[in-house]
């Protein structure tokens, strides 16, 4: 303030303008990092979906018949654990228009299953998890019905075949 007509001196202009943008700047990034967080929890909420769901067996008609027939082991309960479900930036999609990012799950068992039948488990650890970030970016009408790839509004998001250690 410089007189009594309660006039703002320049500096204070100056330095509410750049405050302004940079809390916009802030904005954008803190945006961009929650769709991400957002994406990782649905990730391992889906992870822990599929591992429950395929370890109880509890399985579609069409893949339990196939199991009966090829992968018996994998209709008796079993013990499988996440270790870690971290995903790679792949850098932009011209494709999609978008930064594509890819999830993978790291897991043991201490089970003896054929590469076959942990390939099995991983799918449908996989799917569970791309099912649960399309459903919370509410984007499963704009994917195919294995969620492959799934949709949030500034990236695209894939798997890669679980990891066994």
């Amino acid at each position: 303030m410089t007189d009594d007509n309660a006039q703002v001196s320049a500096e204070f202009l100056f330095v509410f303008g750049i405050l302004i943008i940079v809390v916009m700047i802030a904005i954008v990034f803190a945006a961009g990092e929650h769709e991400l967080n957002l994406a990782m929890s649905a990730a391992r909420n889906g992870a822990v979906e599929g591992l429950s769901t395929s370890s109880c067996a509890i399985y579609p008609i069409s893949t339990f018949k196939e199991y009966e027939t090829a992968k018996s082991n994998l209709l008796i309960p079993y013990s499988v654990e996440i270790i870690n479900v971290s995903y790679s930036d792949l850098g932009y999609d011209a494709n999609y228009d978008k930064k594509r990012i890819q999830f993978k799950v790291y897991a043991k068992t201490s089970d003896r299953f054929s590469n076959d039948e942990l390939v099995s488990i991983g799918d449908r650890i996989n799917y569970n998890l791309r099912k649960s970030i399309a459903i919370s970016f509410n984007s499963t009408q704009a994917t195919n019905k294995l969620y492959n790839p799934v949709f949030s509004p500034h990236y695209v998001y894939t798997t890669a075949n679980v990891r066994w250690v």
